[in-house]
């Protein structure tokens, strides 16, 4: 079993940046892929960054690469994303997830666990 808690949301006007972590607890956190996804009001949750297990490679949808960094660091148990030139359509609820066996995956129904997520909110 393994518990997800993402914090450093917040809000921020455009061009602001925000740096979230998602903290692991329970199981081998080494042991997971990492993946980021957010959702806004009314449309479905969408995948944001991937990471896996040692950091070796990562994955970004294309409306957040250059601004934004996915990152680990396992002795930790933690996850960050690094959100820089943030935009109001950033605007979401992001989640973090953990997807066993360590590689990441771009659908949130390939994951085992996911926190309760933590709001952005970027205004103009």
């Amino acid at each position: 079993q393994v518990q997800l808690v993402e914090s450093g949301g917040g809000l921020v006007q455009a061009g602001g940046s925000l740096n979230l972590s998602c903290v692991a607890s329970g199981r081998s956190f080494a042991s997971y892929g990492i993946g980021w996804f957010r959702q806004a009001p009314g449309k479905e949750r969408e995948f944001v960054a991937g990471i896996s297990w040692l950091g070796g490679s990562t994955d970004y949808t294309d409306s957040v690469k250059g601004r934004f960094t996915v990152s680990r660091d396992n002795a930790k148990y933690t996850a960050y994303l690094h959100m820089n030139n943030l935009k109001p359509r950033d605007t979401a609820v992001y989640n973090c997830a953990a997807k066993y066996g360590g590689a990441y995956s771009r659908s949130a129904h390939d994951y085992d666990y996911r926190g309760p997520g933590t709001q952005v909110t970027v205004s103009s």
